[in-house]
């Protein structure tokens, strides 16, 4: 190298850091000035400074120390490679080689690492080439102790490139489909956009066997196969419109398209409403097609029964591919003018009643970690099926002068959003919250909903005192899937309200608080002891 800069005229100072890069020269710290035109800086790999407050253990340099599997010597669960790892074994350059040969084993152990596999280990070759252009098509090569120049090592280096760079530009084909039976199994890709739709023919075999209810406002629905559903809605009603989705959380399709039913209407009911028609959203997970078809009938079967049980139809919707399996609907109601529900409706004295028991955020949390009970989440389950039909029936029979829904928020959450539009504040009896089999004991082991958390942030409203952190008080924070309806109804009328509804199927129905006054001296919710 050095010989080659020499024959091109360029000369080598070395051992005197840079002091000064001024305006047509470099100062180095003996005080030579070098004349210059530009400055090119040409530093060494560095780490980035975040790494610097991460907790991993690093090297003098701030680069991450790994073992030879590429993990951290202090976070085992935390892998690096490349200029950012500092592997242990034995020193090695910051070099493109090393990174490059790192990937694939990088690669397989954290597909290894996330099914539980033994890691496979890292060996660094001893020796590496390394080759620079220096223009005019020549290049220079060294290889351990050995250096050498010339135009070769520039074909050589060309070569080298061209072929790595194929990798890139020339793709191997995808895998073909794996077949069962002469059927398309497994495919190595799946298409978005349109092309993720359910199959046109799947779609038609399952429409063709749903019982479908007569709704004389449906102009056209499922039977005309057109591009939209198209209503006439009675003159003088309000049309009350909500839309839900989520992702399955039981395994049962059937089962799914019920409670998901039951979810999406919770918003009619609240409002005073009667549910009239219906748009699905389905993702299916991809699977060959027999499965697909048995999947996407027993979810809308169980779907249109709960829809018929409510006096309303399914009228289209949109089925397509996705991660795993989900399902929504988007519901048209119809009111009276006069009979419409409003979160806004609540009067101080108003008791405030609540139709089903809590808790269903903390037993399927549970389910999904194996640790519930086969009977709380069967409890659960049979709670999920209860239509909120009847409940809303008694309300508006007992004056209800507000009402919501209980879902993801937790009963506080929706709570709150009624005391704020109605310009209110209540007390609510904590002790006599009407809870699911095993829920208090689930929140009491710490094992709650993952959008728990961020429903405690509710309880800066709260005069909470030694009750915080109690399960009660956290069973506030429990997100419901087809939860109950909270109301406000008069005083006066609260018992009677409460007796139709226990007799009308809902044991678990409760008095759980009352409306109060605003008064900014006092929390917006007190927690009765």
């Amino acid at each position: 190298m050095r010989g080659f800069l020499a024959a091109h005229g360029v000369g080598l100072q070395l051992g005197q850091p840079v002091a000064a890069i001024e305006d047509g020269a470099v100062s180095l710290a003996d005080g030579t000035a070098l004349p210059c035109d530009a400055a090119i800086l040409c530093t060494h790999a560095a780490a980035p400074e975040w790494l610097g407050d991460s907790g991993l253990m690093l090297d003098e340099a701030g680069f991450v120390r790994v073992g030879e599997t590429l993990q951290s010597l202090s976070h085992g669960f935390v892998f690096a490679a490349g200029d950012a790892a500092a592997f242990v074994p034995r020193r090695l350059a910051k070099s493109g080689v090393f990174a490059v040969r790192q990937g694939p084993i990088l690669a397989e152990n954290l597909r290894r690492a996330a099914t539980d596999r033994p890691l496979k280990p890292y060996r660094a070759q001893r020796r590496t080439l390394a080759l620079i252009t220096s223009g005019e098509r020549h290049a220079l090569a060294s290889y351990g102790n050995l250096a050498l120049g010339g135009d070769w090592v520039w074909r050589l280096k060309d070569w080298i490139d061209r072929r790595w760079m194929r990798k890139y530009q020339e793709l191997p084909k995808m895998a073909e489909p794996a077949t069962v039976d002469g059927r398309e199994h497994a495919t190595a890709m799946r298409c978005g956009g349109c092309g993720a739709k359910v199959a046109s023919p799947v779609l038609r075999r399952v429409l063709a066997r749903l019982a479908q209810g007569q709704n004389a406002e449906v102009v056209l629905g499922l039977e005309a196969a057109d591009d939209a559903a198209v209503l006439a809605p009675p003159a003088g009603k309000l049309m009350v419109q909500t839309v839900d989705h989520f992702r399955a959380f039981v395994d049962d399709p059937y089962l799914f398209g019920r409670i998901t039913v039951n979810h999406c209407l919770g918003d009619i009911y609240a409002m005073g409403a009667v549910p009239r028609t219906a748009l699905a959203m389905v993702s299916l997970p991809y699977a060959p097609e027999a499965k697909l078809e048995a999947d996407l009938g027993a979810l809308l079967q169980g779907a249109v029964e709960a829809l018929a049980e409510a006096g309303a139809v399914l009228i289209g919707g949109h089925t397509g591919e996705g991660a795993e399996l989900a399902f929504g609907l988007s519901v048209n109601g119809e009111a009276e003018p006069g009979g419409l529900l409003r979160k806004s409706g609540m009067q101080p004295g108003d008791a405030l009643l609540l139709s089903k028991p809590l808790g269903t955020g903390a037993i399927f949390a549970a389910d999904m970690r194996g640790e519930a009970t086969g009977g709380w989440v069967a409890s659960a389950l049979r709670q999920m099926q209860v239509s909120n039909r009847e409940a809303a029936r008694c309300l508006a029979q007992h004056g209800a002068t507000a009402a919501t829904d209980i879902t993801g928020f937790g009963l506080l959450g929706h709570l709150i959003e009624m005391l704020n539009a109605s310009g209110v504040r209540a007390e609510l009896d904590v002790a006599g919250l009407p809870a699911l089999p095993g829920a208090l004991e689930l929140i009491g082991l710490g094992i709650v909903s993952s959008l728990q958390p961020a429903n405690e942030v509710f309880a800066e409203v709260l005069d909470s005192g030694p009750l915080a952190d109690t399960g009660r008080w956290r069973l506030l924070f429990d997100p419901q899937t087809a939860g109950g309806l909270l109301a406000s109804v008069p005083a006066d009328r609260a018992d009677a309200c409460l007796r139709a509804m226990q007799d009308a199927g809902y044991e678990n129905a409760t008095v759980v608080g009352r409306a109060l006054a605003a008064d900014a001296t006092q929390p917006q919710v007190t927690l009765l002891r």
